[in-house]
Parts: C-alpha cells; sequence; structure tokens
C-alpha cells in the first residue's frame, strides 16, 4: 500500500515536471494490457528513460538495473521494490529465472533491449536477452518509442533542458508459438525474437521520429 502510493506520488511529479519542461506526449497507452505479465520494450537514448517509462504505463512496472545501482546509498532503498539486479556482464541464469517469475506472476516489466544507453540517439542491435524472456515466459510485448528524452537530459548534463518529450507504444507482440518453431537453435531463436522488437521500434521511430 504505501509502496503503491509513493510510486504513483513519484509518477506524477515525473509526468509534471516533463510537461512544464517543454511538454509530454503518450501515444498508444491503451496498447499496454492492464492484466497479466507483460514485457514494455524500449529504446534507449537518455538516462531519463526508465523514469519516464514507469510514470507514463498504467500499471506500476519493474525494472531490470544494473546491479551497482544497488550499491549506492538511498539510491539502492528506493529503487529495490521497483526493480531487480542484472550483471550487464554476463546476465546470470538465476537473473532470467527471476525476470520469468515475475512476468508468470502477472508484473509489468520494462526493459531496453539495446542494452545499454545510445549516445548518439540511433536505434542499435538488441541484445538476445528480451528474446530469452519472451520465449520463456510467454508474454507480450509491446514495442516502446522515447523521443527528445536526450534532448531533455543530454549526455553529461547536470540538470534538465527544456524539450519535448513524446513516448510512443505500439500494439503487443505475442511470441507464444515462438518455443515451438523448428529449425531455429535456442539462441538462434532469441536473436530472431529481440529483432523482430526492434524492428518494430524502428517502424516506430518512422512515423514518430523526430
Amino acid at each position: 500500500m504505501v509502496y503503491n502510493f509513493f510510486y504513483k506520488l513519484v509518477a506524477l511529479i515525473i509526468r509534471l515536471v516533463c510537461r512544464i519542461n517543454g511538454g509530454l506526449e503518450v501515444i498508444g497507452k491503451d496498447n499496454i494490457p492492464l492484466e497479466g505479465g507483460v514485457i514494455v520494450a524500449a529504446n534507449h537514448i537518455s538516462y531519463l528513460d526508465p523514469l519516464l517509462i514507469g510514470a507514463v504505463v498504467p500499471r506500476n512496472a519493474t525494472f531490470m538495473a544494473r546491479k551497482g545501482l544497488f550499491e549506492i546509498p538511498v539510491l539502492g532503498w528506493m529503487i529495490k521494490d521497483a526493480a531487480f539486479p542484472v550483471d550487464r556482464e554476463r546476465t546470470r541464469p538465476s537473473t532470467i529465472k527471476e525476470a520469468v517469475r515475475r512476468l508468470k506472476k502477472g508484473e509489468l516489466i520494462a526493459m531496453f533491449p539495446e542494452g545499454r544507453r545510445s549516445e548518439t540517439g540511433e536505434l542499435m542491435e538488441a541484445r538476445r536477452g528480451i528474446g530469452m524472456l519472451a520465449c520463456l515466459s510467454k508474454a507480450p510485448v509491446v514495442p516502446a518509442l522515447i523521443t527528445g528524452s536526450d534532448r531533455a537530459l543530454p549526455v553529461d548534463a547536470g540538470w534538465l533542458k527544456r524539450a519535448k518529450i513524446t513516448v510512443v507504444f505500439g500494439k503487443p507482440v505475442y511470441f507464444t508459438s515462438a518455443a515451438d518453431e523448428k529449425g531455429y537453435r535456442n539462441h538462434e531463436l532469441h536473436e530472431k525474437i529481440s529483432n523482430e522488437v526492434m524492428t518494430a521500434i524502428r517502424e516506430m521511430k518512422k512515423n514518430y521520429g523526430d
């Protein structure tokens, strides 16, 4: 109860700050299922992106966060209920199992398929992690496109700069039969799914990119 109140309060503050700071437009929020496990997969162009996704989705989001963040005083305490640690250098089986467990329990997990922030703003290749999660959990994947956050909080910026931010959510993509596909080894199948997710984000960028 306390966590839900705190989450909604922080989300409200983030939305208000973004609207005052240049504008915040959210498109396609109705595409996110309100119940059941779901993966929201977004491009990553600013350190602001996790806060944005958490603030605009219509339900509480859980994040796969870099393990080092949990070791930072205060910040580690603040994110412990909204995230679980992941080693970006080497994803451990226990991390995947935890993510799948949470998805099957009905949580919404927000993640960035590229695995790290793009310093140029251009989309990068996806890592296999999201394909693995989608395949093992059979949870739908909602592709998301973020634009403007790299101008609002550029690399090495000390504070927000005035910029309009847009977050677009696409139609959910279902990979429920992916595990039954023949002719693919596991890692090949995971790569195929990951690439399909990034292709969906690229298509969205053609229509909504700035």
